[in-house]
């Protein structure tokens, strides 16, 4: 699955909303194929970026997160920035045009 940093239910809260910078969090699944078609663009941007980090939830092992922020499609994007959710992207997308989607509020 996924290169990118795993998150779990029980690390969320930690890793993502006490978070000093702003996090993605990528909400995953194994059996999906726009999860897998995005996974190497997330891998680039996240080696390249220096103002937010990427992580991913599986959401088939974590349903308290994924149910907690209504996620009911993969891949689901969303980025928090202080504690809370600023922006939610969901499908697979070009690196440039994710770029420009997350500039709006980065």
């Amino acid at each position: 699955m996924s290169t990118l940093s795993p998150v779990t239910d029980a690390t969320f809260a930690d890793e993502v909303l006490a978070s000093d910078t702003p996090v993605l969090v990528d909400f995953t699944a194994g059996w999906c194929g726009p999860c897998r078609m995005i996974d190497p663009v997330l891998g680039d941007i996240a080696a390249e970026e220096s103002r937010f980090r990427i992580v991913s939830l599986d959401v088939d092992a974590n349903p308290e997160t994924t149910a907690a922020y209504g996620v009911l499609s993969m891949p689901t994007l969303m980025l928090f920035r202080a504690g809370q959710p600023v922006k939610s992207l969901v499908g697979a997308r070009p690196k440039r045009r994710l770029l420009a989607e997350l500039d709006e509020v980065l």
